[in-house]
């Protein structure tokens, strides 16, 4: 059996903002040998973009470089505007195992694309999860803490040296977050409100950082573009904080406030058991088990 690899690089630049430059890492995306775009999500309000590769290892490592020389030519973060928080034009590069490949592996890949990285582009970088040099480095948001903009300062601060580069940002592309990590959802919760203070209330209770799930990062944003609030999570242990987890706990939230549930958002690919874990959880399926229940599971052991 083939490695595969899943890389999940996300870019400070959305099709709603600036077509011809999302385009441009589309284009890269597609041209890269021994890599298969599987998804591709863009957001004007985020003011970002998410790709979802899986291919082999080498495929992988030249994608996540060639995408990474094509943001840093055409993306000036000094010009940037959107609700996500960000620190680069590439600002995370997260490479994920997914078939007959190890973390460890994984983490090998991190460190050989960030060398490159600063070798060829001068764009420094911070390892992050399972690539930390230390545990203060493991949380993307204390990475990322303090943005572009608050990043240069943040940088002079003894322990902030960037494990890749020199104590200073690229003037326009920033500093990148590059790391090998486990699977995660990215998973929103549309309000029919436009209070974002609602949505930002929310965040802080459900959050790990803050008290609420330990598997959970959450942020409340405005889309403005549908003037309603969001609590944006990224979900970074599904089966440790099931999606019903934070769902459930943002509705009884949300009622407090006198705020309904609108909808809710997948971004990108997502592992289906994620899914298959709220099917079984809001159907009430008892004694089920989804490796030997779904039809998909004997299918992938076929071949």
């Amino acid at each position: 059996m083939s490695k595969l690899v899943e890389c999940i690089p996300n870019f400070s630049v959305s099709k709603e903002k600036d077509e011809p430059v999302f385009q441009g890492l589309v284009d890269v995306a597609n041209s890269i040998p021994g890599c298969t775009v599987m998804d591709v999500q863009s957001d004007g309000t985020h003011n970002r973009c998410v790709f979802t590769l899986v291919g082999s290892p080498e495929g992988i490592e030249e994608a996540a470089f060639q995408l990474c020389k094509k943001a840093t030519e055409t993306i000036d973060l000094t010009k940037h505007e959107g609700a996500h928080p960000r620190m680069g034009a590439t600002d995370v590069i997260p490479f994920v195992p997914t078939m007959d490949i190890s973390v460890e592996e994984c983490v090998e890949i991190s460190k050989h694309v960030a060398q490159r990285i600063w070798d060829e582009l001068k764009v420094p970088s911070f390892l992050y999860e399972d690539s930390a040099t230390s545990p203060d480095r493991v949380n993307l948001a204390k990475v990322r803490k303090g943005q572009f903009e608050g990043m240069p300062e943040k940088l002079l601060l003894p322990e902030w040296a960037p494990d890749y580069g020199e104590r200073k940002i690229h003037p326009t592309a920033g500093i990148i977050a590059i790391g090998a990590r486990m699977p995660l959802v990215a998973f929103n919760v549309n309000l029919d409100t436009d209070n974002v203070e609602v949505a930002k209330e929310i965040a802080k209770a459900i959050r790990g950082s803050s008290g609420g799930f330990k598997h959970c990062k959450a942020i409340g944003l405005l889309l403005e573009d549908r003037n309603i609030a969001q609590v944006s999570m990224n979900m970074v242990n599904y089966e440790g904080t099931p999606l019903y987890y934070t769902y459930e706990m943002i509705r009884a939230l949300a009622d407090r406030y006198g705020v309904r549930i609108l909808g809710t958002e997948v971004v990108g690919l997502t592992p289906a058991k994620a899914l298959i874990d709220c099917a079984e959880f809001y159907l009430k399926i008892e004694n089920f088990n989804c490796r030997n229940q779904v039809m998909e599971y004997h299918l992938i052991d076929m071949e």
